[in-house]
């Protein structure tokens, strides 16, 4: 047992029951005065076994009822009220009194005076507050609980043999407790050990909860984790590893986060493994799955800006600094030329050099784009494809390019992102020496196609990064301000390397509204 205190409880409860199981067979086998001693004993070590079995309760339920001082103090001055009554007897013959029989063989035989049925209700009402404290414990765990309950009101089966020795002579007149407590013990520590730790262990964890043997097999698990992983539902005895295998992958790394796209999307959650052990035995595992979902994406969207940010300081000082420098240069190429006399020269140098500060102007809107777009979004709606892609169609320069569309249906998106999403995926394809680009939607991807210049022995990431220059210079913002704009939305985009009749890209993970969405 983990708990210090449940494991103080159980010692406790097993040494005064075996103590009350020792007195009471001295009581049987010595008659007279050393009989007399052995039962009075055995009253004090059976009080006794009632606050062991209370302290108990209370610890493995998770109650603070055996550390509160005033409890505590309320029942050592009751246990000792009760103990000098039993000690006092000879004098006041109040609790029992005792006869020698001689059948069914020698022994000292019992009556029962009224200080005696004071403590036993007693008793027994303060062990029926033990037992509901288990059972409400039992009823409110997510598990299958049954033969945890049975076993507990197993504990409970020998008030009747006392209740038949006092009422007949089948049984004799003592008191057979201890042997629940046997049962009990043998059932919690041997039997059902896995199953009575896993719900101490698992009390108040409202999380998804799988709980393993040592060698990997599933035990038990919750309706928490079955509503996550329906393949838990009727799993029990099989292998993690092959009904869960991504949770088993997960297992094997550092981070230990596992990612689900149900019906809203991507959730995330924290895998703690826990295990535990019986004595200096491992006996099993503990997984608990707590849905992080919110911090990991905060976390995950801040990575991306701070991905972002060191993009914006590449781009300005790749692509405005590399710009300058050319217009810097023809500047000064056409001034040598004027010195010269050549006028033809510098007028070709200055021309090159207006195109140059064009091109510088492109690149500025591009940055504006990135500042102004690569925010987090804070509303999406369903947006119609086709009038979108319509639309950053007529606002591209794509003279020489012919584009046909294929995109029926909704997606969730940020309208005006989507729309220079596909701008920077028509500009790429215009700089890509492209004459035709082709956009379809299947299922949750997005796919634009050119018919321009394969990526070839080009890493794709390359054409991702700012300052990357891919394919030329003048297109070296295209796909990064792309990418950028999906992840805002929470999509990922690669290109498909396999092709090699141009270049395509792939945005996929996109979320689909309407009656296709997936």
């Amino acid at each position: 047992m983990e708990d210090p205190d449940t494991r103080r409880g159980m010692v406790g409860l097993l040494l005064c029951s075996g103590g009350w199981a020792a007195l009471e067979l001295g009581f049987l086998i010595t008659p007279g005065t050393l009989g007399y001693a052995f039962y009075l004993g055995s009253l004090i070590v059976g009080l006794a076994t009632v606050g062991a079995w209370l302290y108990f309760c209370s610890a493995y339920t998770g109650r603070a009822f055996h550390r509160n001082r005033s409890y505590r103090g309320v029942a050592v001055g009751a246990y000792i009220g009760i103990v000098v009554i039993k000690l006092t007897n000879p004098f006041h013959g109040l609790y029992f009194a005792t006869q020698f029989v001689a059948e069914p063989f020698p022994h000292l035989a019992i009556t029962h005076g009224v200080f005696h049925w004071v403590v036993t209700g007693l008793s027994y009402a303060l062990v029926t507050v033990g037992f509901f404290m288990l059972f409400e414990l039992f009823l409110e765990a997510d598990y299958d609980t049954r033969p945890l309950g049975v076993l507990v009101g197993v504990t409970a089966l020998p008030a009747v043999l006392d209740v038949i020795g006092y009422t007949s002579d089948l049984l004799l007149d003592i008191n057979h407790e201890p042997l629940g407590v046997a049962l009990f013990a043998l059932g919690v520590l041997y039997v059902y050990d896995e199953a009575f730790l896993a719900v101490q262990l698992t009390d108040g964890v409202d999380e998804a909860v799988v709980y393993l043997d040592d060698d990997g097999y599933i035990k038990e698990s919750n309706g928490e984790a079955q509503q996550l992983f329906p393949a838990l539902s009727g799993s029990r005895g099989q292998q993690l590893e092959t009904v869960l295998p991504a949770v088993t992958e997960i297992l094997q790394t550092d981070e230990q986060i596992l990612e689900r796209n149900r019906g809203g999307g991507a959730e995330y959650y924290l895998i703690s493994d826990t295990s535990f052990s019986l004595g200096q035995v491992d006996i099993g595992r503990m997984l608990v799955f707590t849905d992080v979902t919110e911090s990991e994406r905060r976390r995950r969207e801040l990575a991306r800006q701070n991905e972002q940010l060191e993009g914006f300081a590449t781009a300005i000082r790749h692509e405005l600094l590399n710009t300058l420098q050319i217009i810097t240069g023809r500047v000064s190429a056409a001034g040598d030329a004027l010195n010269r006399g050549d006028v033809n020269l510098a007028k070709e140098s200055l021309q090159s050099t207006s195109e140059t500060a064009e091109r510088m102007s492109e690149i500025v809107d591009g940055l504006a784009t990135l500042a102004r777009h690569g925010q987090t979004i804070d509303e999406t709606m369903p947006v119609d494809l086709q009038p979108v892609v319509d639309g950053a169609w007529d606002r591209t320069d794509t003279d020489g390019l012919t584009m046909a569309a294929d995109v029926d249906g909704q997606v969730i998106a940020d309208p005006t992102r989507l729309r220079d999403l596909f701008e920077s995926g028509f500009r790429f394809a215009a700089h890509n020496d492209a004459s035709a680009v082709t956009v379809s939607r299947e299922a949750d991807e997005i796919v634009i196609t050119d018919d321009g210049n394969p990526t070839g022995e080009t890493a794709s990431e390359t054409f991702f990064e700012y300052g990357g220059a891919m394919p030329d210079a003048e297109a070296g913002m295209t796909l990064p301000n792309l990418r950028m704009l999906a992840r805002t939305h929470g999509w990922d985009v690669t290109l498909d390397t396999e092709y090699q009749d141009g270049v395509r890209i792939v945005i996929s993970n996109v979320t689909v509204a309407g009656s296709l969405e997936s």
